[in-house]
């Protein structure tokens, strides 16, 4: 038995460049955990994937040539089943026995144990290890049927007519060393040698590999391969840096990604297209670029244009200039076509466009895009009001948000629906209220993004959020499980996070349920306040997960469903402060106490404490304190002081202590009990006044 480096490769036909890394990390995975799980590594073992646009590999050191010999336990049967009264084996025993090669011979070696339920027998053997071969080809085909393939290809194998293998693309080589030696494995009708391809136009095919340790060198070196997806990538990016002349390169991860799985040997070249290009919006040329020819835009430090790009090459030479010439005509006809539909877009007003928003179905139980603007309007409108954002522009731009939906930019573009209305609008004179928020009615469209900037924006993209999610939901439409086709967890972020970090004081059950009044004229949408309701406070919990509080402490304060969620986490704030006092963790036990004694008690309450019946002088200490605690925190509340409120709860610590030490809160006597209970009643409401604080209680 000797280990050594194993490297296994597929050489295939161009991948699919999106896929292509989420394949590398399946493909890295399913190899080493399958070797892992047969025996082949070895605690030092380490590994290292490669990915380019024709090959999927990977390099695992300290690989064992045979698995050892493993001790095998094998329950065949309870004891009841397997012999007789007199101990003897059974006709069952024997049959299970024959089947794995055995027979009654072995009986008395068979161990006798409890297998949690009843006593078994248990056939306990060596397993003598496996080849590397063996052990290798059961990994491959594990892994090659588990791959995330968005779409397999039918394709005739080596030496066949017909379409008899199915991969990602036709494979034309595999590659398995172990050392020095070929590892004889066999996967997608290939058998395995040494042999690899190189560059497609640098190199050569039939590639040979000394030993698996020097596959990347000689990929590098000879095969003109840069095999590595993360080097290739970091190579990319540099390249980029060192051509951008002092640009900022606009380089977005998603195209880095794509770009890079499009090449083996990348190669940076400069291109430039007429300035005249640069009076269409920006956005409009990057997205061009990015989308049609996974070009690199170049911007000035303030971020302006520059009519120059970078192109990634998978050719190197000496004369670039046919290269670059080629890509500039194609770009330059690409940003023909954007300022031509920027021309003409122009030539029509934006308000002009509506009325064809009416031939755009937008849910076939919703109606079309224009009877959703209706919907826009009258919660832009409402929430307008609410705000103190000025409803005029509100309503203004409500009506324009979905208008450049018809327009031939984004019907080229979808990317760009909000920002080519903005653009529209301003140039039809539109107040700039109005045109940012027909931008910025979209915001947030991600995890992290900005939000909308003043009161007219926040109006139309709470309108727009909340018309989507009080529609959907009351047509049965909610997110289940993963699937959420209509973006509504999204959505329903973007709603938590408008009124949270802008300070919205809009009570959220007044904000559903003015949605849902948008819909009264829709037979359709059922009323589903609660359900839209719940989905909301789960996505609040998560929200506060991210930034960073325990489970019981969002408890405590979101588990009560606050309507005012603007605030929630000023008080979250005061809880964590609060958690750190010495006396926060008997108050919190007691305020537990209480809870449980309350919700056992039914109705047994007073309506309100009697004086007359405090008959200890724990009581009369506990009435008196909260009588002159609720004053204090209430003004806290109200000035939004939640730490200031929660800091003068602590202060009652010991007269809490000494009731539940001094005082049988269940008496015998019906009056007492209820008046006690009564006490207890008051003492809840304010001590949870901030949050439940039973909820942080061990």
């Amino acid at each position: 038995m000797t280990a050594a480096t194993l490297t296994v490769e597929l050489f295939t036909e161009e991948l699919p460049p999106k896929a292509l890394k989420r394949l590398d990390e399946a493909f890295a995975e399913g190899i080493t955990n399958g070797l892992r799980n047969r025996g082949f590594l070895q605690p030092a073992s380490d590994w290292k994937s490669f990915a380019t646009p024709r090959r999927l590999a990977i390099s695992v050191t300290h690989v064992l040539s045979n698995s050892p010999d493993r001790q095998q336990s094998v329950k065949l049967m309870p004891v009841s089943v397997a012999l007789d009264a007199q101990g003897k084996p059974t006709e069952a025993l024997t049959k299970k026995l024959a089947s794995l090669g055995l027979g009654t011979d072995v009986v008395a070696g068979l161990e006798r144990a409890s297998d949690g339920k009843s006593d078994a027998l248990f056939l306990n053997r060596r397993v003598p290890g496996v080849a590397l071969a063996d052990g290798l080809g059961a990994a491959l085909d594990e892994t090659i049927g588990k791959l995330p393939i968005p779409k397999v290809m039918s394709y005739a194998g080596t030496g066949s007519y017909y379409s008899d293998v199915k991969f990602v693309r036709p494979a034309h080589r595999l590659l398995a060393l172990h050392g020095a030696d070929i590892v004889p494995v066999k996967a997608l009708g290939l058998t395995a040698d040494r042999l690899t391809g190189g560059h497609r136009f640098l190199s050569h095919d039939g590639l040979a590999i000394a030993n698996a340790d020097a596959y990347e060198e000689t990929l590098h070196a000879e095969g003109k391969v840069i095999a590595g997806f993360a080097e290739r990538r970091d190579a990319i990016a540099t390249a980029l840096a060192a051509a951008a002349d002092g640009a900022t390169v606009i380089m977005p991860d998603a195209l880095l990604d794509e770009v890079n799985a499009l090449v083996e040997w990348p190669v940076v070249y400069a291109g430039t297209f007429d300035p005249a290009f640069l009076a269409v919006p920006q956005e409009c040329l990057i997205l061009t670029m990015q989308q049609n020819q996974k070009y690199f835009a170049l911007a000035e430090p303030g971020g302006k244009l520059r009519n120059r790009f970078l192109v990634v090459s998978n050719i190197e030479t000496t004369e670039p200039a046919a290269i670059i010439e080629g890509n500039e005509r194609v770009l330059r006809a690409r940003l023909a076509d954007a300022k031509f539909f920027f021309d003409q877009d122009r030539k029509q007003r934006l308000a002009a466009r509506v009325d064809r928003l009416s031939g755009i179905v937008y849910h076939n139980k919703l109606g079309t895009q224009a009877e959703r603007v209706d919907r826009l309007r009258f919660l832009a409108v409402g929430i307008a009001k609410r705000i103190g954002a000025d409803a005029r522009a509100a309503d203004r731009a409500a009506l324009l948000a979905k208008a450049d939906l018809v327009t031939d930019m984004v019907g080229e573009f979808p990317e760009l629906q909000g920002t080519m209305g903005r653009y529209y609008a301003q140039h039809d004179g539109e107040p700039a209220a109005v045109a940012d928020a027909v931008a910025q009615h979209y915001w947030p469209r991600f995890a992290g993004d900005d939000l909308p900037g003043d009161g007219v924006a926040q109006a139309v993209a709470l309108a727009d959020k909340l018309e989507a999610l009080a529609g959907l939901f009351g047509v049965g439409q909610a997110p289940t499980g993963d699937k959420d086709p209509f973006g509504l967890r999204r959505a329903a972020l973007g709603v938590i996070r408008i009124l949270i970090e802008k300070q919205l004081a809009f009570p959220l059950d007044e904000l559903i349920g003015l949605a849902f009044g948008a819909f009264d004229r829709v037979p359709a949408v059922q009323n589903a306040r609660a359900e839209l309701e719940s989905f909301l406070y789960d996505r609040l919990r998560g929200y506060l997960r991210e930034a960073g509080y325990t489970a019981n402490q969002i408890a405590a304060v979101v588990d009560a469903r606050p309507a005012a969620i603007h605030v929630v986490p000023a008080r979250l704030a005061a809880v964590q402060s609060f958690e750190t006092l010495p006396e926060a963790a008997a108050l919190a036990a007691a305020n537990k106490r209480i809870v449980n004694i309350l919700k056992k008690s039914g109705d047994e309450a007073a309506s309100a404490v009697d004086r007359a019946r405090l008959t200890a002088g724990a009581e009369h200490d506990l009435y008196l304190a909260f009588q002159k605690l609720e004053p204090v925190v209430d003004d806290h509340c109200a000035s939004g002081d939640y730490a200031g409120a929660l800091m003068a709860l602590a202060t009652t610590r010991p007269v809490v202590d000494r009731f539940f030490d001094d005082v049988m809160v269940m008496a015998d006597d019906p009056a007492i009990r209820a008046n006690r209970l009564a006490l207890l009643v008051g003492v809840a409401r304010t001590m949870n006044r901030v949050a439940d604080i039973s909820r942080l209680a061990a």
